[in-house]
């Protein structure tokens, strides 16, 4: 398979899962996502800001959220966030240093 091929599948890949968390799956919680599998759509915003960044384009991270989610972050949370109890949020920042780093 060529380069050009292997980016085009794995960018509809990547816009497949977007769909599938941002359309289909709002009830699975970020948190959620962190704690399982150590990693949630900030990530997601997050890597797309650092591939713009790798390539000059400057990307604030409240611009690339809004890129993903499609809508403002604070938007985003208002519709489909949910409360966390303690013992989630305590796996949080045990996931969130694990796979992100202490200072994000």
């Amino acid at each position: 398979m060529d380069d050009q091929t292997r980016t085009e599948l794995e960018a509809a890949a990547f816009r497949r899962l977007r769909a599938h968390l941002m359309d289909k799956r709002t009830d699975v919680q970020n948190i959620d996502l962190m704690n399982l599998a150590g990693f949630c759509r900030n990530c997601l915003s997050r890597w797309y800001q650092e591939a713009a960044h790798e390539r000059g384009i400057e990307m604030s991270k409240e611009e690339a959220r809004e890129i993903y989610y499609g809508m403002p972050y604070a938007e985003w949370k208002a519709r489909y966030q949910t409360d966390a109890d303690a013992e989630k949020k305590a796996a949080f920042d045990a996931a969130f240093a694990e796979n992100v780093g202490e200072s994000g």
